[in-house]
């Protein structure tokens, strides 16, 4: 079995036993761009059920981009407070809201290499911002996915990055924006790095 075919059996039974799940992930359903984007930012090294409360509260204080572009540091730093990497999280979302505002005229980009130059923007979350605000087949690659690419045997990679662009030559395009969804899911249901744990998660009973 190819990689491609192998992905596809893997991918199939995954979704069927996690495509259903109504749980919310910090990125989705936003109702602004640039919240996305600053949700995701917030979101890194952190669990979607703590980041998601903490974004409705600074996107309810600052409900726009321009609020948030001038924002007080000491101010959006106390509504992180609970949240991990805090402080460098407040200083980057604020940047990123005046990044926005001076060199996109406060529309988020949809070209990676742009997504890129704002603060605190990695190519995970240039990603997650193209596929949940552009529709783009785009391929986010987080510590799940990356986790879970590797156990399976599907790369064989030392970063994320790689992760990205091997997954890029296995995924038909049509599945590409589904896979971090997915594999986050199947993820936080499957700690470690066991093959045969994780698979018997979305094995048929």
């Amino acid at each position: 079995m190819d990689k491609k075919d192998y992905f596809l059996k893997i991918f199939k039974l995954a979704e069927k036993k996690y495509g259903a799940v109504e749980k919310r992930l910090a990125a989705e359903e936003w109702a602004e761009p640039w919240q996305t984007l600053v949700a995701t930012i917030m979101s890194a090294q952190s669990r979607d059920e703590a980041t998601l409360p903490i974004a409705e509260k600074l996107f309810t204080k600052y409900n726009s981009l321009e609020k948030l572009a001038g924002a007080n540091y000491k101010d959006v730093l106390e509504v992180f407070k609970s949240l991990n990497y805090n402080k460098t999280k407040a200083r980057h979302v604020i940047a990123a809201a005046k990044y926005i505002l001076e060199n996109f005229n406060g529309v988020v980009p949809e070209e990676i290499e742009k997504l890129t130059e704002i603060p605190g923007v990695g190519r995970k979350t240039a990603n997650i911002v193209r596929v949940e605000v552009h529709g783009r087949h785009a391929i986010p690659v987080d510590t799940h996915v990356h986790r879970i690419s590797n156990v399976l045997g599907l790369v064989k990679t030392k970063t994320p990055t790689q992760t990205e662009f091997e997954l890029m030559k296995i995924i038909p395009k049509k599945y590409r924006s589904k896979v971090n969804r997915i594999f986050v899911l199947w993820g936080k249901d499957a700690t470690g790095r066991d093959k045969e744990k994780l698979l018997a998660k979305v094995q048929p009973i």
